[in-house]
This record gives C-alpha cells, sequence and structure tokens, in this order.
C-alpha cells in the first residue's frame, strides 16, 4: 500500500512541472473574462483573434498530440488540422470556461480518426518530447529527467484510452471535469479510467 501511494506521489511530482514549462506564459495569465472575450471575438469570426487561439494553445495541442503517440511530422499535421477543425466549427463553443476542453476534443477527435485510417500503425515513442526545467541543475536535473523518462516510457505501453487519460489530466494538467469533457465521457468514467491507468503504472513503477 506505500509503495502504491509513493508511486502515485511521484508521478504527481515528475508530471506537473513538465505542464507548467509546456502551457504558454500568455495563457496562464488569461482571466476568465479575457477569455470570454477571445471567445465572443472567435464566434464573430475575428481572423485577428484565431491568430490569438492558435499563439495561445498551439504548444499545448502539439505536446498533447505527441504524448498520443504521432511522430513530429504527423503531430504537425493533426495540429493544424485541429485548428482548422476548430475555426469551422466555432459556433459550438460555448464561453470561455469551455474552450480548453473543446480544443482537447476536437484534438482528440483527430488523433482517433488519424489511427482508425493507419490501423496497422505503431505509437511513436513519447520519451525526449519535453523540454528540461532551467531551474534545475546538475544531479537533480539528471535524476528529475531520467526518472520523467522512466515514466513516460511507462506509459507508453497502456492502451490508447487509458494513455489519454494519463496525458489529459497529468501531462496537459487539465481537471478532471475538463478532461472528461475533452474525451466526451462521465467524470465518475474518467475517475475509473484513471484509476486503471494508474494501477498499471504503479505495477511498472514499483
Amino acid at each position: 500500500m506505500e509503495k502504491n501511494v509513493q508511486s502515485t506521489e511521484q508521478m504527481d511530482s515528475l508530471a506537473h512541472p513538465v505542464n507548467e514549462k509546456t502551457m504558454p506564459e500568455s495563457i496562464q495569465g488569461y482571466s476568465q473574462q479575457q477569455r470570454d472575450l477571445l471567445v465572443a471575438r472567435l464566434r464573430a469570426g475575428e481572423h485577428k483573434a484565431a491568430a490569438e487561439l492558435v499563439d495561445l494553445y498551439y504548444e499545448q495541442i502539439y505536446l498533447f498530440l505527441r504524448r498520443l503517440g504521432h511522430s513530429r511530422q504527423v503531430g504537425e499535421d493533426l495540429t493544424q488540422e485541429s485548428f482548422l477543425r476548430a475555426w469551422n466549427h466555432i459556433g459550438q463553443l460555448r464561453d470561455g470556461r469551455a474552450l480548453n476542453s473543446w480544443l482537447y476534443r476536437i484534438a482528440g477527435n483527430a488523433s482517433r480518426l488519424y489511427w482508425r485510417r493507419h490501423a496497422g500503425s505503431s505509437p511513436a515513442s513519447i520519451e525526449g518530447i519535453d523540454v528540461a526545467d532551467d531551474s534545475e541543475t546538475g544531479a537533480d536535473r539528471v535524476g528529475r529527467n531520467e526518472e520523467l523518462e522512466r515514466l513516460k516510457k511507462t506509459v507508453g505501453r497502456l492502451s490508447m484510452k487509458l494513455r489519454q487519460v494519463i496525458v489529459l489530466h497529468y501531462m496537459q494538467h487539465l481537471t478532471i471535469a475538463e478532461a472528461a469533457e475533452a474525451v466526451g465521457i462521465r467524470e465518475g468514467t474518467f475517475k475509473s479510467r484513471l484509476n486503471r491507468a494508474l494501477k498499471i503504472l504503479r505495477k511498472h513503477l514499483t
């Protein structure tokens, strides 16, 4: 039991610093009012707002797709496709609170369609994708990088459904509610999948 708790804490400590690094500072500083205004501008068809949306979310969506096992080139293609779909279906977006989950759902759907069209393809490794934290130096950075790569290697062994819930919640830093909406399932179902994924990770990390 103690080992299981330690494994979960290890994953929390490894994953969340990466989330903060991958979120552009500009989106961290956006208030709810600013997000609502951005959505209103998008719904009005303002192209500058569309460019702003890409600037704010491109890195997040790209890393999300890479962490789902897509290669660099495919990740870039699917990221561009996701933003194009978002623009073409902007009327579906309700308000700024739904912005995160809405974009991730579009990207997740693009990913699923890709795997259906390429059923024989193997997911790419997610190791080595993230940039190291510049605040860490020497042995601390080496140790954390080794642990992070071990975690990502283990995540790569999960089924796509279980990998997605781990990536959304622990690596992209979405709340349970946001992540469940992004996947298109109830929160209870999402938590169940998350628990199943954690059990598998604990087994391999202990």
